[in-house]
């Protein structure tokens, strides 16, 4: 009977698409913080930031809980992001609305911890304006299902 020991290169490439698939979960798994309920910056407004349903591989941000729910100014169920692709730093690729002044920008976003930031922008993203989230567990009561 004779033993089999696989070459080096064959070995070599073994661990190379190992190493790969590891890096492919963990850029994955950061793109995923953030997934989640995010109060906006000004506290009137939760935005749940998830998988879009008609975009594999994109994020979507949607108003959950609004403090104006159930008056004219409700923002309930308005999509107000939605980013493309994650390139290991940031959601990039998409948009954001501004449901108060009714104008859609280029956006990007990133997460440092419990805080998420959207970046706004027109042109180049340097010039750009970033409203701070901050993660929540919950949300409030007061928006009514679309």
């Amino acid at each position: 009977m004779s033993r089999h020991t696989p070459s080096l290169p064959l070995m070599r490439l073994a661990c190379v698409t190992i190493l790969a698939t590891l890096g492919l979960h963990a850029h994955a798994s950061q793109g995923d913080t953030a997934k989640g309920f995010w109060l906006s910056g000004d506290k009137a407004a939760v935005i749940e930031f998830k998988d879009c349903p008609d975009a594999a591989g994109s994020l979507c941000g949607v108003i959950v809980w609004d403090k104006d729910a159930g008056t004219p100014a409700d923002a309930c169920g308005t999509t107000i992001a939605k980013l493309k692709r994650f390139d290991g730093e940031a959601w990039r690729d998409g948009w954001a609305y501004d449901p108060r002044t009714k104008k859609y920008y280029k956006a990007s976003l990133r997460t440092e911890k419990d805080s998420l930031m959207l970046r706004a922008f027109i042109g180049v993203e340097i010039l750009g304006e970033t409203e701070e989230m901050t993660k929540v567990a919950s949300v409030p009561a007061g928006c009514k299902a679309r």
